[in-house]
């Protein structure tokens, strides 16, 4: 088996052939045992095919609570779905949840068309959007972690084709039981060598970590849940252009940006990859050292969209997948984005909103920043000598100047600094 092919095994090819102009009419699956908020997960899932060139243009729901093993949905609806995919000429349908290699398999046999689950969808859309060297690293080990268990299946129907002996020692393995091996063990190599280039890249991550430390750089790190308006909140606030959309996953890789908050104080700020309910947990494994970022950052922010109604389970979401990064020592701030969008008579005075689209309450979310990393700067009224003005490039490279005026006796400043640089004016201090 080629490397390409084991990437592309089980991936929905033909939802890779929309244009811009044309988006492929798909068909919404789901099996309602009563787990999670339906509409709500469907309204997502509908989200995400947009999000990958496609439109949902009908859907199939049956509320059971014992799921079919072959198909998981009952006979009856599976032959309900085949005829709606026929009458709408869907060109996949999408199951809202995931499935087993077999299921897929089976679905696919009974609809006749592809069929994708919602793992399979996200891993399709991670693939387009990533950009970066370790974006593409990490979409392909997840893809691989997904492809490995579904193997099984299509090993199985291989080696009934192939036959087999009578049993005992004369019993010989059938030729899809040998394929099967063939490219598990193929599949396994591939792991293991994506896992190393990741190991490799993530040193250099940290690398680039201690020298932001070294520096006395703060992190600030976005974070919350996809197209809550994290990436149109970073180009307001640092006036760099970065890719945004109003549609799901619409940045893949971490971007950072420098910011001088109006104390004077510099920061990095990180955007990370948008999370959504219900994330495979191999996704979050192999986005892992992305959203280490947040993990090593001086402060979160963590977004949601003012004008969603599920804006309190978007944070949620948030928090879960925080919690296992080991954040909890880390100051967090929360961020009510698109709050043009919204009603704001329904939110505490006290809560941040901001609209990056017109720029409200973005001064209050500096502010409050400056406030949470107060200790790292401190203002002050020094005179320097016209022989130390040296010194001078420092207090505007690495803090800033409110005032300046020239004396007698050197150039007074009034000057805001970090505290690591503190030591180098006390002398000149008035």
């Amino acid at each position: 088996m080629s490397e390409e092919n084991v990437i592309q095994l089980d991936l929905g090819t033909t939802a890779q052939k929309t244009t811009a102009a044309e988006k492929l009419p798909v068909v919404l699956l789901a099996l309602d045992q009563g787990k999670y908020d339906m509409p709500r997960s469907l309204d997502e899932l509908r989200a995400l095919a947009d999000a990958n060139g496609m439109q949902a243009v009908a859907e199939i729901v049956q509320k059971r609570q014992t799921p079919e093993a072959a198909t998981l949905l009952g006979e009856g609806k599976v032959a309900e779905a085949r005829l709606v995919c026929q009458n709408v000429r869907a060109a996949a349908a999408i199951f809202d949840g995931e499935l087993t290699g077999s299921q897929i398999r089976n679905l696919s046999a009974a609809l006749q068309v592809e069929v994708l689950d919602r793992t399979l969808l996200i891993l399709e859309i991670f693939r387009a959007r990533a950009t970066t060297n370790e974006g593409k690293l990490q979409t392909e080990l997840a893809t691989l972690r997904y492809q490995l268990p579904r193997l099984q299946g299509l090993g199985e129907s291989m080696s009934r084709q192939g036959g087999g002996g009578g049993g005992g020692g004369g019993a010989r393995r059938g030729a899809g039981e040998t394929k099967l091996e063939l490219d598990r063990r193929h599949l396994h190599h591939r792991i293991e060598h994506l896992e190393e280039k990741l190991k490799e890249l993530e040193k250099r991550r940290g690398e680039t970590r201690r020298a932001r430390q070294k520096n006395n750089v703060p992190v600030v790190a976005l974070v919350g849940y996809t197209n809550v308006g994290k990436s149109s909140l970073l180009n307001a606030l640092c006036g760099e252009q970065i890719f945004e959309a109003d549609m799901l996953f619409a940045t893949l890789d971490p971007t950072a940006r420098k910011l001088t908050l109006p104390s004077g104080l510099q920061i990095i700020l990180v955007d990370t990859v948008g999370f959504v309910s219900r994330l495979p947990h191999h996704l979050v494994e192999a986005f892992r050292s992305t959203l280490e970022e947040a993990a090593f950052a001086d402060v979160i922010i963590k977004v949601a969209d003012a004008g969603d109604e599920q804006a309190a389970e978007q944070l949620a979401v948030t928090d879960e997948v925080l919690s296992g990064l080991d954040c909890g020592d880390i100051p967090q701030l929360v961020v009510y984005n698109k709050c043009d969008t919204a009603n704001l008579s329904s939110f505490d005075p006290d809560i941040l909103l901001t609209s990056a689209k017109t720029g409200r309450g973005l001064p209050e979310l500096l502010a409050k920043l400056d406030d949470v990393l107060a200790h790292r700067v401190r203002t002050l009224e020094l005179v320097l000598p016209y022989d130390k003005l040296a010194l001078a490039d420092i207090l505007r490279s690495r803090g800033s100047v409110a005032a300046e005026e020239y004396r007698e006796d050197g150039v007074f400043y009034r000057a805001t600094v970090k505290i690591d640089d503190l030591h180098r004016f006390e002398p000149f201090l008035v």
